[in-house]
C-alpha cells in the first residue's frame, strides 16, 4: 500500500478538531449558547467580571485604617506611630508569605481551592480586625491585619494565576490592566465611603462600638470577593470537564500536566525578574506609606 492510499486513513488535523469540537457540543448538552462555551470570548468576559471583582474586597479592606485614620486614633487612644502598625502588621508576613502563597497554589491547594482558602483568611482577617474595635483592644485589631496579610497578597497571586489560565497572548496584558484598575477601584471607593459610613453608624453606636460596627460592614465586601471565587472554581471546573483535558483551563493543582513547581526554581529567574522586583519595592515603599498616613 503506498503513502497515497495509506493518506486517508490517517486522521488529519482539521478532522481531528472537528472531533473535538463535537465531543464538546455534546458536553454542552442544552447550553448552545456561546455564553456558555468556554472555548468563546463571551464565555471568558464572564470570567473575566469575577475575575476583576476577586480581589476587590480586599483592597477595600486593605485601606480602612487609611479611611479612618483620625477616627481610629481619637476612640482608640493611639499615636500615629501605633495606627502605622496596621499596615506593618499586614506587609511584614507577606514578606515572605507571597512566594509561600504561590507555591501552595501551584503544589497544595490549586488554584481553585486556593482562592477561595485566601479569601476566606481575608473575612476571617477583617472580622477580628472589627471585634478589637469592638472590645477595645489594640492589639486584636493588629492581630487582625496580621491575619488578613496572610490572604490578601495570597489571593492576588490566586487572581494573576487564573487571568494566565484563562487569558493568552495579546488578551493578558489587558486582562491584567483592567483587573488591577477595579482592585484599585476597591481603594478608592473605599477612601470616599468609609469617613460617611462611620459618620452614619456613630449616631446609633458612638464610639469604639461605631467603629467595629464600620469595620464589620465593610467585611461585607470580603465576602463579595470570596462568592467570587467560588463562582470562578465552578466555571473553571466546568471548562475542565467539557474540554475533558487534564489542563484545559487549570488543572487540580493549578499547574500544567507534567510540570514540577521546586522552591529552587527562584535560581534561574532572569535578571529582568528581580530587576521587575526592585522597581516594585521602590514603588510601594514611596507610595503606600503617603497613602497610610497621608490623610
Amino acid at each position: 500500500m503506498t503513502e497515497s492510499d495509506t493518506a486517508g486513513l490517517v486522521p488529519s488535523d482539521q478532522e481531528g478538531a472537528e472531533e473535538q469540537d463535537d465531543v464538546v457540543v455534546r458536553r454542552l448538552g442544552n447550553c448552545a449558547s456561546a455564553f456558555c462555551d468556554p472555548r468563546t470570548r463571551a464565555h471568558r468576559l464572564i470570567v473575566l467580571f469575577f475575575l476583576c471583582f476577586l480581589a476587590f474586597g480586599s483592597y477595600y479592606c486593605f485601606d480602612n485604617p487609611g479611611a479612618l485614620q483620625s477616627q481610629i486614633e481619637n476612640v482608640m487612644f493611639v499615636r500615629a506611630s501605633e495606627f502605622s502598625s496596621l499596615y506593618s502588621w499586614y506587609s511584614w508576613p507577606n514578606t515572605v508569605l507571597c512566594f509561600a502563597g504561590g507555591f501552595l497554589i501551584d503544589r497544595v491547594f490549586g488554584i481553585r481551592l486556593g482562592a477561595f482558602i485566601f479569601s476566606f483568611i481575608i473575612i476571617v482577617g477583617q472580622v477580628v480586625f472589627a471585634m478589637g474595635a469592638f472590645v477595645n483592644r489594640f492589639w486584636l485589631m493588629q492581630f487582625g491585619r496580621f491575619i488578613f496579610g496572610v490572604g490578601g497578597e495570597s489571593l492576588a497571586v490566586a487572581q494573576n494565576t487564573y487571568s494566565v489560565a484563562w487569558f493568552k497572548d495579546k488578551e493578558l496584558n489587558t486582562v491584567f490592566g483592567l483587573q488591577l484598575s477595579i482592585s484599585r477601584l476597591g481603594s478608592t471607593a473605599n477612601f470616599m465611603t468609609m469617613p460617611f459610613l462611620y459618620a452614619a453608624v456613630a449616631k446609633v453606636y458612638p464610639g469604639v462600638t461605631g467603629l467595629g460596627v464600620a469595620l464589620l460592614i465593610a467585611a461585607s465586601w470580603c465576602v463579595m470577593s470570596m462568592l467570587c471565587a467560588i463562582v470562578l472554581a465552578v466555571l473553571d471546573r466546568r471548562a475542565q470537564r467539557i474540554m475533558g483535558r487534564d489542563d484545559a483551563m487549570t488543572v487540580c493543582v493549578g499547574i500544567r500536566a507534567g510540570e514540577v513547581v521546586k522552591l529552587t526554581d527562584v535560581r534561574y529567574f532572569p535578571k529582568t525578574f528581580w530587576l521587575l522586583c526592585f522597581i516594585c519595592v521602590s514603588y510601594y515603599v514611596t507610595i503606600f506609606p503617603f497613602i497610610g498616613l497621608g490623610t
